[in-house]
């Protein structure tokens, strides 16, 4: 069986321009390989979200959500790894594991359930073999508290109601490869 196909857009690409802001982490950097601490369990990871700061955002921001989309995982849907929602407007960084399923105390922000069918972060899970998969983690700056989903909601309805809240957007693109 052989995985060769086009490369996926990044799906940012294809919504409407937003304005950006600043997003950092001591984990991840743009461009670069993960460290496997942030890979699936499954594949031998310790399934740990990255930290990540932000800033510089608008100041008619009211709440933010997470989220971490693989747009190269082999499905034609991509792979929704992480999509925390309803971060409070003064919650302006995520340490390490803050996406574990026991969560962080971070002011009633919840996670919906990620395509591994959990309610948390889920680690990097590239096919042996395939080519390095983009992980695009984005903090959404959004102009309402609380989004209006539970944590029943799919990562592409969160998607859909961030179409129409959405004030800016900060993006950090690692990548993760497990060799054959």
């Amino acid at each position: 069986m052989t995985l060769e196909r086009p490369i996926a857009p990044d799906p940012y690409e294809l919504l409407p321009t937003l304005p950006s802001f600043t997003l950092t982490s001591d984990d991840v950097q743009n461009g670069e390989p993960m460290d496997a601490r942030h890979a699936h369990g499954s594949t031998g990871g310790d399934n740990v979200s990255p930290q990540l700061t932000w800033s510089d955002f608008p100041a008619e921001t009211k709440s933010f959500t997470v989220t971490c989309f693989d747009p190269d995982a082999p499905t034609g849907s991509g792979f929704w790894h992480w999509v925390l929602v309803n971060v409070p407007v003064e919650v302006t960084q995520l340490p390490s594991g803050a996406g574990g399923a026991a969560g962080t105390d971070l002011g009633g922000a919840f996670s919906v359930r990620n395509d591994y069918g959990e309610q948390a972060y889920g680690g990097a899970a590239p096919p042996p073999g395939d080519r390095p998969h983009r992980y695009v983690f984005a903090v959404h700056a959004v102009d309402v508290d609380h989004l209006d989903v539970t944590p029943d909601a799919s990562p592409a309805y969160v998607g859909f109601n961030l179409a129409f809240h959405t004030l800016a957007r900060a993006v950090i693109r690692p990548t993760y490869q497990i060799k054959s």
